[in-house]
C-alpha cells in the first residue's frame, strides 16, 4: 500500500480508501468485516461511510468491526446531510449536532477523523451550517472537515466561509470522478488545487462500467451486477440508459486495449489512471466481494506509461462547454 497526506494537512491516509455503501445493503455484517480485514491486511487505513448509508447500518457495521481494532491506526470518515423526517435531514444546526452524536454512537468512537457534508443544502443558510460544523470540531468530535456533491461556486463559498469565520478549514472534496465522468475537471478540481484540498473520487469504476463486464449490445439481463439490476433513473446515476452510448463504448474499448497491453485487469487500469491524476488523493473502492477488493488493490505498485495514459485521456475527454473552451483556446492570446 502507498500513503499520502490528505490535502495540505498532516493526516496520512492510504492511497486507496474503502467505501462502505454496500455494507448492510448488499452485504451483511460478517461479509463486510471480511472486506475490512482484507483491506487492512493489505495496508489500508482509510475507511469511508455515511449516516445515510442503509439508514445508519453501514456505520453500525464499521463500528462493530472497530471495537476489535486499533482506533488510532484507522482514518475514519463519515458524512451528514440525508435522512427522513423533520429536522432529521439537511445541514441545519439542530440536525448536525444530533447527527454527529448518532454517528459516534453507531461507530462506537468518540471522534471521526473526517466529517463530510454529503451534499449542498439549499434550505439552510451556509452561515448556520458552518457555525454548527465549528461547534462539533471545537467539541473534539471531529478532526477535519470535508464536502461532497457540490458545484464549483458552492465549494469555493464553503472554503471562504470557513476561512472568514475561523472555522477549521475544509480539507477535502469527494466528487464523482472516473474515466467516464470527468466534468469535475472543469471547476471542482481547479478549486481543489488552488485551495489545497484532497480529492477522494467516488464511483471510480462507475458501478461496473469500467470493469470490462459490459459490451455493446442489449442491456444485460439477470446478471449479478448493480447496473443490470438498476432501473432507469436520474441522469446522474450509472444506469444502462445513461451510459449506453458511443462515447462510453469508445472509452471501454480503449480501457480494454490498454489493460491488455499492461497485463492488468480493466478495473486495475481504470483505478491506476485515477491514481496518476495529480489532484487525486485516494479513490474510494466499492467492492462487494473479497475477489473484487483484491482486484482493486492490484491497481497499486505499478504505473501506466505516457502512451497508455494519453490513449485513455483522448478516449475519455469530453468537449468543454463555454466558457472553458474559450478560456483554453485564448489562454495565450
Amino acid at each position: 500500500m502507498d500513503y499520502t497526506t490528505l490535502g495540505r494537512t498532516g493526516l496520512q491516509v492510504s492511497r486507496l480508501c474503502l467505501g462502505t455503501m454496500t455494507f448492510g445493503r448488499e452485504i451483511g455484517e460478517e461479509a463486510s468485516h471480511r472486506l475490512i480485514e482484507r483491506f487492512v491486511d493489505a495496508g489500508g487505513t482509510f475507511i469511508d461511510t455515511a449516516d445515510g448509508y442503509s439508514d445508519g447500518r453501514s456505520e453500525e457495521i464499521v463500528g462493530s468491526w472497530l471495537r476489535g481494532a486499533s482506533r488510532h491506526d484507522v482514518v475514519l470518515a463519515t458524512k451528514v446531510r440525508f435522512g427522513s423526517g423533520l429536522n432529521r435531514r439537511g445541514l441545519g444546526r439542530k440536525h448536525i449536532l444530533h447527527a454527529i452524536d448518532e454517528s459516534l454512537r453507531r461507530l462506537g468512537t468518540d471522534y471521526v477523523d473526517l466529517y463530510q457534508v454529503h451534499m449542498w443544502d439549499y434550505g439552510t443558510p451556509l452561515e448556520e451550517t458552518i457555525a454548527a460544523l465549528r461547534t462539533v470540531v471545537d467539541a473534539g468530535k471531529v478532526r477535519y472537515l470535508g464536502i461532497s456533491n457540490v458545484c464549483g461556486w458552492q465549494l469555493q463559498r464553503v472554503v471562504d466561509a470557513c476561512r472568514a469565520t475561523g472555522t477549521a478549514p475544509l480539507v477535502s472534496l469527494q466528487p464523482l470522478y472516473n474515466l467516464l465522468d470527468r466534468d469535475a475537471e472543469w471547476e471542482l478540481l481547479p478549486v481543489c488545487v488552488n485551495e489545497g484540498l484532497g480529492v477522494l473520487p467516488y464511483s471510480p469504476l462507475r458501478g461496473g462500467w469500467l470493469t470490462g463486464k459490459f459490451r455493446r449490445g442489449p442491456r444485460p439481463d439477470g446478471e449479478d451486477t448493480r447496473i443490470a439490476a438498476t432501473p432507469p433513473g436520474p441522469n446522474w446515476t450509472e444506469t444502462w440508459e445513461n451510459y449506453d452510448n458511443e462515447r462510453t463504448w469508445n472509452v471501454v474499448d480503449a480501457l480494454l486495449a490498454v489493460a491488455d497491453k499492461a497485463g492488468r485487469t480493466p478495473a486495475q487500469t481504470a483505478l491506476n489512471w485515477l491514481l496518476s491524476r495529480p489532484e487525486v488523493t485516494a479513490p474510494i473502492l466499492g467492492a462487494r466481494t473479497p475477489e473484487q477488493l483484491d482486484d482493486n488493490l492490484g491497481a497499486l505498485g505499478w504505473s501506466l506509461g505516457p502512451e497508455e495514459l494519453a490513449r485513455l485521456d483522448d478516449a475519455s475527454t469530453r468537449p468543454a462547454p463555454y466558457p472553458y473552451a474559450l478560456l483554453d483556446d485564448l489562454r495565450d492570446a
